[in-house]
């Protein structure tokens, strides 16, 4: 099989085309500086440019492209990055898959979508949009592979919750306190936090890349949902440190803003139902194991 990745030099498009290449697929990167070896392809989503040459002959497009959700306070102009960064992407490889006739569209999203107000409601793939900028945004970063839809391919849009690993993401920026026995639980503890093993995301990807069965939403979440005080618990386990303190919802507000409110003090109940209905097995179970697998 030969999968076009965009978004690959980030923690899942980095451990997405090591787990492709070990499984025999041929791989070729799409990249924005010029190309460095024979699987690269320079392209410029903000002039709708993508070579063609890449795309042919392939099975499938992998779409990881998206500015960090937590990498910055969320100014006027950043949050207008991550819109820029997810949607004219995500809106030019669909029409890219359209034109060349490529079968399958793998698109990143996350469980944001469902925004952060279901409290203790399951939700599902088929639970509707949630409110505010993150909810919005996902729904119209889904819409923006309309095209390749309309063209006949296969689309999957991966609504992924936080990837758990040593090296990158929230885990990285989270382990030097937990190991100082700094951790605690943010706000009240009660929201919850989707979760998902590294491991986890990568095979689910990969499951989504073989099984024509899968199309349209899918939450890459962990299968035992967790409360951010549940969390926290299970991390102050895993490296052996007390959990005592807790950050007020204010003092978060204060530091982080708007963010606090969309992705850190509310979180929805998100169930993997599609993967499960497919046959998806899991490596972990609990994020108890998770936690564990991503500490070596």
């Amino acid at each position: 099989m030969k999968v076009v990745i965009a978004g690959s030099s980030g923690l899942i498009g980095t451990s997405l085309v090591a787990a492709l290449r070990r499984d025999g697929h041929q791989v070729a990167r799409l990249v924005r500086r010029p190309a460095a070896g024979p699987d690269e392809f320079t392209w410029d989503p903000a002039h709708a440019r993508v070579p063609g040459v890449a795309l042919v002959g392939a099975d499938a497009v992998v779409n990881l492209c998206g500015a960090g959700i937590g990498a910055q306070r969320w100014t006027g102009s950043y949050k207008q990055e991550l819109r820029d960064s997810r949607i004219t992407p995500t809106d030019v490889l669909a029409g890219a898959v359209a034109a060349t006739g490529v079968p399958t569209l793998i698109n990143a999203s996350a469980v944001h979508y469902y925004g952060g107000g279901t409290a203790d409601r399951v939700v599902t793939e088929t639970s509707p949009a949630g409110t505010g900028f993150l909810a919005a945004l996902c729904r119209d970063w889904e819409s923006a592979t309309a095209a390749a839809g309309a063209a006949g391919a296969r689309v999957v849009t991966l609504r992924s919750a936080v990837v758990l690993a040593r090296r990158g993401g929230m885990l990285q920026m989270l382990l030097p306190l937990y190991r100082l026995g700094l951790g605690g639980r943010l706000g009240d503890g009660r929201q919850y936090l989707p979760w998902i093993s590294l491991a986890d995301e990568v095979s689910a990807i990969m499951f989504a890349l073989t099984e024509p069965s899968i199309r349209g939403p899918l939450n890459l979440v962990g299968p035992a949902p967790v409360t951010n005080a549940e969390f926290n618990r299970a991390l102050g386990r895993a490296v052996r440190r007390p959990t005592v303190f807790s950050v007020p919802a204010f003092a978060l507000r204060t530091v982080v803003g708007e963010m606090a409110d969309e992705a850190i003090l509310r979180g929805p109940r998100a169930i993997p139902s599609g993967l499960e209905a497919a046959g998806f097995a899991f490596a972990h179970q609990s994020v108890g194991e998770a936690l564990a697998a991503a500490l070596g």
